[in-house]
């Protein structure tokens, strides 16, 4: 019975170390809690599916935002010592987390501060890169 013992206690310890595990935002984005996570720039709750935002920086801290221009602003003018390895947005047609530097902006639409960019998968005809967002967050100054 001590063997049986040996091997629960053992069975155990894989479990509780094997849940230790630090996950690896730059493949996926980390888990939101929906109306409980607060916007780093405006500490207003996130709750709007189609906009939230999380940076990644070097050493794997998730940074969460309400809406694309928060972050840049953030970034830029608040916390240039941040420098982000991996951007997810969730894309505003189907709520899904998409890469932030390979979408497909479009200016105009309704966003949780009223920056007005939208992010898509699908890129089409008109889109705005991740750096025209930038440029035109740069010149609302």
């Amino acid at each position: 019975m001590s063997g049986f013992r040996a091997v629960l206690a053992l069975l155990a310890l894989l479990a509780l170390f094997g849940g230790c595990e630090k996950k690896d935002y730059t493949k996926e984005a980390a888990k939101m809690h929906w109306d409980r996570d607060m916007c780093e720039r405006c500490k207003m709750a996130i709750s709007d599916r189609k906009f939230a935002v999380q940076g990644v920086d070097e050493r794997g801290k998730v940074y969460k935002f309400d809406d694309i221009g928060c972050l840049i602003l953030w970034q830029e003018r608040e916390h240039p010592e941040v420098k982000f390895k991996k951007i997810w947005i969730t894309d505003a047609k189907s709520g899904r987390w998409i890469d932030a530097k390979r979408a497909c902006y479009k200016e105009g639409v309704i966003s949780p501060m009223g920056y007005g960019f939208g992010a898509y998968e699908e890129h089409k005809e008109g889109c705005m890169s991740f750096e025209d967002v930038k440029k035109a967050m740069r010149e609302r100054r």
